[in-house]
C-alpha cells in the first residue's frame, strides 16, 4: 500500500517494516498468546523485549559501559525538570539558549536551581548559533545544558563542544529528542542525554536517558523517586511500570536502523548519510529560488527540521492543501514561528523529500 509522506514534527512517522511487524505481531507475541500491550512488566516476555532494546540501543550508539541506559516516561519536556532534579543539587547550572526548546529548558529548571544563561542566539531570531569560545561558563555550574538539535527554529550543533577545551570541568547534558540516531553521539563529551522517542526512535510514551554513571546519586530530596536516575538504573528501568508498548516499538525501531546500510555504511552511520543527502536536497532547491528562503545560517542548519517561508505568505493556505492533495501531509510550520516546516527524520526515505522538492518546484511554476 502506498502511503503518503508524513513530514510532521512529532509524534512523527514510523518506518513501514516496523509498523507492518507490530500489526503482525499485534494479537500475539512469538506465540506468547499475548499482546505487547496485555504481558506483565515483570513477565519473562517483557524481560527479553525490554533487554534486546537496551542491548540494540547500546550497539547502535556506541554508549560506553559507564553509562547507563533508561527507558523513562514524562517526554523531553518532563526532562526539563527531571534532569536538574538529579544534576543540580540546586546550585548553579549554565545554559546555552538556541530556540524554543532551550529557552523552555531554561525556564523549567529555573524551578529547581540557579539557572544561568552562559550564551543566546535570541538576537539573531534563533538563526545562528553562538560560538562555545563566547560562551561565559561558570566555573561553579553543575553541568550545562545544551538543545543540539531546535526543533522549531531549525538549528542544529553539528559538533557537540568539548567543554574541557573551553576550560569546564563540568558535564554537558544535551537534549537530543529531535536528532538522536540520526548521526553518531561523542560521549567523551556528554555526561548525559536525553530525548523523547516519538521523532526519530518510536510513538509517544517512551523517554530515553543515557547518564554516565557517576552522576547517579546526586538528587534533590525533592525529586520524586520515579524520576530519580539512579532510583531507575537500580531498577533497571522497573522502578515503576515503563510503557511498555513504546519499548517494544522503539525496540523494532533499533532493529530496523541496525539493518539499514548506505555503501559500506550501516546502522546510525548510514542514516547520518542519508540524512546529509536528504537536507542538501532540499535547502538545494530552497537556496537556488526566489519564491522560498530559508532563513537559518548554512553552517547550523538542521539535517531534521527545515522551516521555509513563502516569501508571498498569502499563498501558504493554497501551498498547504496543493502538498495535501499531493500526499504531502503536515508541512505547517509550528505557529510560533509561522511559513512551513519540513521534518525529515531517519524514517522519511529520500523519496518524500524529492516528492516534496518537486511539488515545492511546480507549485512556484503555477503561482508564477
Amino acid at each position: 500500500m502506498a502511503r503518503p509522506y508524513n513530514f510532521s514534527a512529532g509524534p512523527a512517522a514510523m518506518p513501514a517494516e516496523v509498523l507492518q511487524q507490530a500489526a503482525a505481531e499485534m494479537l500475539d507475541w512469538h506465540g506468547s498468546g499475548m499482546s505487547v500491550m496485555e504481558m506483565s512488566h515483570r513477565g519473562q516476555e517483557f524481560g527479553a523485549i525490554l533487554k534486546a532494546a537496551e542491548a540494540d540501543l547500546r550497539e547502535l550508539l556506541a554508549v560506553p559501559e559507564h553509562f547507563r541506559i533508561l527507558f523513562m516516561q514524562g517526554g523531553g519536556l518532563a526532562e526539563n525538570a527531571i534532569v536538574p532534579l538529579n544534576l543540580s543539587r540546586g546550585q548553579t547550572v549554565n545554559f546555552v539558549v538556541t530556540g524554543s526548546w532551550s529557552q523552555k529548558s531554561l525556564k523549567e529548571a529555573r524551578r529547581y536551581c540557579d539557572a544561568r544563561v552562559a550564551a543566546s542566539n535570541e538576537a539573531d531570531h534563533h538563526t545562528t548559533l553562538p560560538a562555545p569560545a563566547t560562551w561565559q561558563l561558570d566555573r561553579s555550574a553543575r553541568y550545562v545544558h545544551l538543545c543540539s538539535n531546535e526543533t522549531i527554529n531549525g538549528v542544529e550543533v553539528h559538533e557537540l563542544p568539548d567543554l574541557k577545551a573551553l576550560g569546564s570541568d563540568v558535564p554537558l547534558a544535551i537534549d537530543f529528542s529531535s536528532h538522536v540516531a540520526s548521526r553518531p553521539v561523542d560521549w567523551s563529551r556528554v555526561g548525559l542525554a536525553f530525548g523523547g522517542a516519538q521523532k526519530n526512535l518510536g510513538p509517544a510514551g517512551l523517554t530515553l536517558v543515557v547518564v554516565r554513571e557517576d552522576l547517579l546519586g546526586h538528587a534533590l530530596k525533592t525529586c520524586p523517586s520515579a524520576f530519580d536516575y539512579k532510583t531507575v538504573a537500580d531498577n533497571h528501568s522497573m522502578y515503576n511500570t515503563p510503557p511498555t508498548f513504546a519499548i517494544y516499538m522503539a525496540g523494532l525501531t533499533f532493529q530496523w536502523l541496525k539493518r539499514q546500510t548506505e555503501g559500506n555504511l550501516s546502522g546510525v552511520a548510514a542514516m547520518e548519510a542519508r540524512n546529509i543527502a536528504k537536507a542538501e536536497l532540499l535547502y538545494g532547491f530552497i537556496d537556488q529560488s526566489t519564491f522560498y528562503s530559508n532563513k537559518v545560517a548554512k553552517d547550523c542548519r538542521s539535517r531534521m527540521n527545515v522551516p521555509f517561508f513563502l516569501r508571498d505568505e498569502s499563498r501558504n493556505e493554497a501551498f498547504l492543501a496543493g502538498a495535501k492533495a499531493a500526499g504531502l501531509l503536515q508541512l505547517k510550520g509550528h505557529k510560533s514561528v509561522g511559513g512551513m516546516r519540513a521534518s525529515i527524520y531517519n524514517a522519511m526515505p529520500i523519496e518524500g523529500v524529492r516528492a516534496l522538492v518537486a511539488y515545492m518546484r511546480q507549485f512556484e511554476q503555477t503561482q508564477a
